[in-house]
């Protein structure tokens, strides 16, 4: 088996306005973030912009993982295929030019079948949770840069806080080529090949903005998403991990271990397209 894998790259996103934007947009929907109690409030006496103040604001990158795997499988196999004839009558049949005798009114014929898959896999998840979430996909149509990982930690040296990616690289991938690994049966493997052609790490900018509600002594969150523009009014913050710098190289460790644990015994080509993994290297060493 050929397993090739790609480049492991980090994006980060573009914000689309600055935190002053997104505070003032935020401050307007404020009231909003308290939900139901503003509801009871209201039969009385709309609350008044001087009851409340913003009390902390955080401006933050979250991670998630853009995974793809595909796979192609190209073998023959034999296989008999018995046919149910017209009648007793039919005592021999000729296919081209074989002929071939009937017994019991059935022929059975030996057939090579000849067969080709490619399953693809594309896995979009969440960094933080490690949970799959499709709708991550629509950020991929909006403006990112690419970052060296070596210069991730850079990130958190802004003020911004870089909320960490619980799972590595390759506890993801590991998951994603699960389902394009598959074991064939086959007389003769013409094609037997596994690409892992993006592992992806992209960093979404956030913006949280914490209200206090004086004379109801109660906080509420608002967030903005500083690349769709959408804003939500239930909120959270990460100021756990203000300040601290990302590890590039707990993240992206991809390499022949991952693929060892999936195939055990070292019968693999294992191609790398990435300069900065070492894997031919760490092969041979004993």
């Amino acid at each position: 088996m050929d397993i090739t894998l790609a480049d492991e790259r980090a994006f980060l996103l573009k914000e689309q306005l600055s935190l002053e934007q997104a505070q003032g947009r935020a401050w307007e929907k404020k009231v909003d973030a308290f939900g139901r109690m503003v509801k009871v409030a209201s039969f009385l006496q709309r609350p008044k912009d001087s009851d409340f103040a913003l009390v902390y604001q955080e401006h933050r990158y979250e991670p998630f993982w853009h995974i793809v795997c595909r796979a192609r499988y190209a073998y023959q196999r034999q296989r008999d295929v018995p046919l149910t004839l017209s009648g007793s009558e039919v005592k021999a049949v000729t296919l081209g030019d074989k002929e071939y005798e009937v017994q019991n009114g059935r022929l059975h014929l030996t057939v090579t079948e000849h067969c080709r898959e490619e399953p693809e896999r594309i896995r979009f998840i969440d960094g933080y949770t490690n949970q799959p979430d499709e709708t991550l996909s629509q950020y991929l149509s909006h403006p990112a840069n690419e970052v060296p990982p070596e210069h991730l930690e850079e990130l958190g040296k802004t003020g911004a806080i870089v909320v960490p990616a619980q799972a590595r690289a390759s506890a993801v991938v590991r998951n994603v080529l699960l389902e394009v690994l598959k074991s064939i049966q086959a007389d003769v493997i013409l094609e037997d090949a596994v690409e892992i052609a993006k592992v992806d790490l992209y960093y979404r900018p956030v913006y949280a903005f914490q209200f206090r509600w004086h004379s109801k002594e109660k906080e509420a969150i608002v967030e903005y998403d500083a690349v769709t523009g959408e804003l939500r009014t239930d909120g959270k913050t990460f100021q756990q991990y203000m300040g601290k710098l990302l590890d590039p190289e707990f993240l992206f460790d991809v390499g022949t271990e991952t693929i060892d644990l999936l195939v055990p015994g070292g019968g693999l080509a294992v191609k790398l397209a990435r300069k900065g993994l070492d894997v031919a290297r760490s092969r041979s060493s004993p």
